[in-house]
């Protein structure tokens, strides 16, 4: 049975965690890269369906590809930033629901009503980027998440073929507390729920 965690690690994913504007020069190596994928895969997705699509952006001749797709508050910070994930969701994910779902007719559901796609890919995609955020906080990275950029830019610079979509991004790395503002409020409770 799986154990509450303890405070120390419920801060550093939840109640610590900040959105950083600026990282510490500290490179992210391709192992750690491939670690958060083992660990924000598991996360569930409607039908397993697993549709979000990710474009790690490390190198400088990368970041001058994605800089023209920046807006001009997130330009400068993407650039000096170690990693930044593009997170885009397949068109085509459902291909993979004849190896990846138990229900056969998945698939067929997918085929006769293309309007589905879309929504569900962004729905999962969605939380599949949540997963990444979490997981890069679990190994001791920090996140800026960020939508101030031109989606169209990014997919004819990145995804000319057209099945990858960008979604959002994410700059990704070891945050520089120095550059933090003051954390922003959070709604309560009784401001955003109900028990029923």
């Amino acid at each position: 049975m799986p154990e509450r965690l303890d405070d120390r690690a419920l801060d550093q994913l939840f109640r610590q965690a900040r959105t950083y504007p600026a990282f510490l020069p500290r490179a992210i190596d391709d192992a750690t890269i491939r670690e958060l994928y083992e660990l924000l895969k598991w996360g569930p997705t409607a039908f397993n369906a697993q549709p979000g699509r990710y474009l790690f952006v490390r190198s400088r001749e990368a970041k001058e590809k994605l800089a023209p797709a920046l807006s001009s508050g997130n330009r400068d910070k993407t650039l000096a930033a170690p990693l930044t994930v593009v997170f885009a969701w397949d068109t085509q994910f459902p291909e993979h629901l004849t190896t990846q779902w138990d229900k056969p007719s998945a698939k067929a559901l997918f085929d006769d009503t293309p309007a589905l796609v879309e929504p569900t890919a962004l729905r999962s995609g969605n939380l599949q980027a949540a997963y990444l955020i979490v997981a890069a906080r679990a190994l001791g990275l920090d996140v800026g998440p960020m939508s101030g950029f031109k989606p169209d830019v990014v997919n004819e610079a990145f995804f000319p073929e057209g099945r990858w979509k960008a979604n959002f991004l994410a700059n990704i790395g070891y945050g520089d507390p120095s550059k933090l503002a003051p954390r922003g409020p959070r709604l309560g409770f009784d401001e955003v729920a109900r028990i029923v």
